[in-house]
Formats: C-alpha cells, structure tokens, sequence
C-alpha cells in the first residue's frame, strides 16, 4: 500500500464512521445475499456484531499508517476466525461485501482510485488473516 492509498482509505472511511450502524446493515445484508450460507455462522445480536465490526475495521484503517503495529492483531483476528469456521473463500466473499458497501455508502466519493485503495487495502490485511489462519489449522 502506498502513502497515497493510505490516505484514500482513511479519509473515505472517515465519511463512513457517522453512518456506521447503516453500513453494518448494508455489509451483512449483502454478506448475506452473496452467499446466504454464512447466515448462521452469525448466532448473536446482529447489531452488536455490526457495531463489533466497525470498530474493527475503524482500528485497522486508523493503524494503517504503522501497519506492523497493526498485524499482530490482525493475525489474531484471523485465527479466531477458524474456531468460527471461515475459510479462504468466505474472505473473498466478505471483501466483494465490503466494496459494495463502501460504494453504496461513499457514492460519487467512491471513485476508482478510492476503491483501487480499498482492494488493495482489503486483500493486504486478509491475506495476513489467511496466513496466520493456516498456521492455527496446521497445528
């Protein structure tokens, strides 16, 4: 990730912070639509979990500016997420999710070197979820 690409991500997700109940809604709604068998790797309150996951994503976005403070963290997300049953294929899932709703959410904010930002972003940190997720099911 570049300085540049650094910056998109922060200042766009910045926009979304005020919305964030509503992006919940939207990410899962869609999370859900993608690919309706996840649905029940989702057991709790749905506002809760959405809360819990802006929060996440407002920490990772915030840290991106020192990412190696970050990865520890990230590394531990990821091998939580095996106990819950997420496999490579649901991150893929989750991050066309994530894009949509960005693009829902950002609207003509959302342009094309924003959302070049947001892959980028987005596969940089899953793939060190999936990396520290593969050492935790090899063990």
């Amino acid at each position: 990730m570049t300085d540049t690409q650094i910056a998109l991500v922060q200042n766009s997700w910045e926009k979304c912070v005020p919305i964030a109940d509503a992006a919940a809604q939207l990410f899962y709604g869609r999370l859900f639509e993608i690919d309706p068998s996840l649905r029940p790797m989702f057991k709790g309150d749905m506002s809760e979990q959405g809360k819990k996951l802006m929060t996440m994503i407002t920490v990772a976005v915030r840290g991106l500016t020192n990412l190696p403070a970050i990865v520890g963290a990230v590394q531990d997300l990821g091998r939580r997420h095996v106990s819950y049953g997420v496999t490579d294929e649901h991150y893929d899932t989750v991050g066309e999710a994530l894009i949509w709703t960005l693009g829902k959410g950002l609207g003509d904010d959302f342009t094309d070197d924003v959302k070049d930002a947001w892959v980028e972003t987005y596969t940089t940190l899953a793939t060190v979820m999936k990396d520290a997720a593969a050492t935790t099911a090899e063990s």
